[in-house]
């Protein structure tokens, strides 16, 4: 009989992360090979000093580590400076980023102290100015970043693409013997209007360690599509972002098929989830997407994971889901404390598992799991901790005594006992 032969390893893991241009943000490093950052963007009125402070401290709570604010008229320009101070009083020291569209020369220009308190300001070369005044008010806001030593996001958008190029380059296609799609050449004028921008920049006298770069879409395929091009053209460090991605799970879906593409491709050194929030509902929703999208791919680790099946006909009662659920909030809860006293905790794994099928393998796969009994079953959980089993729980407090031993693990491995366990 003969022996089967096993395949040629294939490669398990990202590609090489593409080497870009490191850019200091407030002491936030973006490329490099530093870890890819998230960020996120308020949504209050800037003019609303204490709104705007608390959804700013909220979101870096939650784990954005840059923040953006709209930046649209003189009462805007003139809260930034009390929204920095008030953000550090309360020990927020999260970069902030000014949302320059339109008249962004001038709101710098009037208000220094705001020029001074962003860490770095967003321009849209779409709307920084049109005809003659474009090159003359796209200088003026390069400049001011160049006397305050702040970094530049020079983001292209496609709601708002520079129109004269895009004209020029459908008139250069449609003369062409062999014309392409109208799209293709809509995402060649997004990454030329990014380079292009970058590249006067430059000239002005902008270093390219403080420019960052975007081409924001709606379209996972374009989004896709201008990346790979930008990439291919230039070292810039990349901020990746589907832009107008949507509500709920159709607007998480659809960042995460995009971002997690360009990812794995090596690409992107900073990220944000555009996502639109219910009414009312939770901002901070976007930086935990974010968060999840790199810690499910193996890039970064921010808060321990929990593995639970979904459930089928051998599951019919929902103790599982409710200990899953249950677990996963008291991690979530308690991570501001454990950060500050378990050194690592964040890379660990918990299961909760719903019946005896794959319960135990699953659980001898985590740090410290437990295979609750599905329909039929005998009423025992078997709880397995670093791949062994170690006790059975029964009886209507094994979620409670589930719970301490996981406390008791990660005091243990994470905490003072670590040592003497050790």
């Amino acid at each position: 009989m003969t022996s089967p032969c096993l395949p040629e390893p294939v490669a398990a893991g990202p590609a090489e992360r593409r080497r870009t241009v490191p850019v200091d943000i407030g002491g936030v490093v973006v490329g490099g090979g530093a870890p890819v950052v998230v960020q996120s963007m308020t949504n209050t009125d800037t003019a609303d000093i204490d709104g705007t402070v608390a959804q700013v401290a909220a979101l870096a709570r939650a784990g954005s580590e840059i923040v953006r604010i709209t930046v649209d008229r003189d009462e805007a320009a003139a809260a930034v400076p009390h929204i920095r101070e008030k953000l550090l009083k309360r020990g927020v020291d999260v970069p902030l980023v000014g949302d320059f569209h339109y008249i962004g020369h001038k709101l710098l220009a009037d208000h220094p102290a705001c020029a001074e308190a962003l860490a770095k300001y967003r321009i849209n070369p779409g709307n920084v100015g049109f005809k003659d005044k474009k090159d003359r008010q796209f200088t003026a806001i390069v400049e001011m970043a160049i006397r305050h030593g702040k970094a530049v996001r020079i983001g292209a958008n496609w709601g708002s693409l520079d129109q004269e190029l895009l004209t020029h380059l459908m008139d250069i296609n449609a003369a062409s013997p062999r014309p392409i799609d109208a799209r293709a050449v809509t995402r060649e004028a997004m990454v030329q209007s990014a380079l292009l921008s970058a590249e006067r920049a430059v000239e002005i006298g902008l270093p390219q360690n403080r420019i960052v770069l975007s081409a924001k879409v709606s379209a996972v395929q374009d989004l896709i599509a201008v990346y790979r091009m930008l990439a291919a053209r230039s070292d810039f460090a990349l901020h990746l972002g589907l832009t107008e991605a949507g509500m709920g799970s159709k607007g998480i879906v659809a960042s995460s098929a995009a971002l997690g593409i360009l990812l794995q491709d090596g690409i992107g050194d900073t990220i944000r989830v555009s996502l639109t929030p219910e009414p009312g509902g939770d901002r901070t929703l976007e930086v935990k997407v974010a968060q999840e999208i790199l810690q499910t791919m193996g890039f970064r680790t921010f808060v321990p994971l929990v593995a639970a099946c979904p459930g089928c006909g051998r599951t019919t009662s929902t103790v599982f889901q409710e200990l899953a659920r249950d677990i996963q909030s008291w991690i979530v809860t308690s991570m501001p404390e454990w950060k500050t006293r378990y050194a690592g905790v964040e890379t660990l794994n918990v299961a909760v598992m719903g019946c005896i099928v794959n319960g135990p393998g699953e659980s001898k796969h985590a740090d410290i799991g437990i295979s609750l009994p599905g329909t039929g079953e005998a009423p025992s959980a078997p709880v397995f901790v670093d791949g062994k089993k170690v006790a059975t729980l029964r009886g209507p407090g094994i979620a409670a005594e589930f719970k301490t031993m996981v406390a008791d693990y990660i005091e243990t491995r994470y905490g003072a006992g670590r040592s003497a366990a050790e």
